[in-house]
């Protein structure tokens, strides 16, 4: 990590440029949709794939950083945002369902993360489980229930490979990803999706606290089963945003 003085390598802030809470989206493109549900938001940087806005919540300043796709990135930026003052970071994503009783539209949050990723790894050996923090887990689940949004809470996937999940026959370790596919389905797992066991794993090993709610865009597992069409998929993600907003202000409000 750099001087906590010094402009960041890749995230180009210093300390205190940087709101204790974060929220982090994966697609850059998301973070001003994010920040206009905050209040005066304002843009900072933008630097490879990483895009920083800001606003206001309850007098409390509001960080909204993308991460990009996957784990290395990810850690990048929980990385520099710690280092610039961040203290609890949420992630704001989308998954695939694989658990059936997923829908296209849900909100789903994490209690945990199956670490199918290679960069949590270089922070704790595989034992070690990637979960939230609880009282921003719990704040996560309070927004959802308050908001009255339809939302499921277990364990999600985290994977490097979109298309080993998504194309798992054409690859030359299909057998091993078809195998764990099916224990992941059989323990329950909620959706699969590819940054929140590194959130949560780095998160531990500095720190500071971590959670993650996301949209689902839809289920393979319902369309393969006759229950869902192509015509169910969701793109919207304003609940999980609005989730995660609702559940800093309780995060907020604690403190106060």
């Amino acid at each position: 990590m750099l001087d906590s003085h010094e402009k960041q390598f890749h995230i180009p802030l210093s300390k205190g440029d940087v709101g204790k809470y974060c929220i982090l989206p994966g697609d850059p493109a998301r973070c001003e949709k994010i920040a206009r549900f905050l209040e005066e938001p304002s843009h900072l940087i933008q630097n490879r794939e990483y895009n920083v806005w800001e606003g206001r919540l309850l007098g409390e300043k509001v960080t909204v950083c993308s991460t990009g796709i996957g784990g290395p990135s990810t850690a990048i930026a929980v990385e520099e945002l710690v280092a610039c003052g961040a203290e609890v970071l949420i992630r704001v994503g989308t998954c695939g369902g694989i658990s059936l009783a997923v829908e296209s539209g849900d909100v789903v949050i994490a209690t945990g993360a199956v670490r199918q990723d290679g960069t949590s790894h270089e922070y704790a050996p595989p034992e070690f489980p990637a979960v939230p923090d609880a009282r921003v887990l719990f704040a996560l689940v309070r927004a959802a229930e308050a908001l009255g949004y339809s939302h499921r809470t277990g364990v999600v996937q985290s994977k490097d490979s979109f298309y080993g999940q998504h194309s798992p026959t054409r690859m030359p370790t299909a057998s091993a990803l078809l195998e764990k596919w099916e224990a992941w389905k059989r323990l329950g797992v909620l959706a699969s999706e590819m940054e929140a066991s590194t959130l949560f794993t780095v998160g531990a090993s500095l720190g500071v606290k971590t959670g993650a709610v996301f949209h689902c865009i839809w289920n393979q597992e319902r369309f393969d089963a006759g229950l869902d069409t192509a015509a169910d998929e969701k793109h919207n993600t304003e609940h999980a945003i609005r989730v995660a907003i609702e559940a800093i202000g309780l995060l907020i409000a604690e403190t106060k």
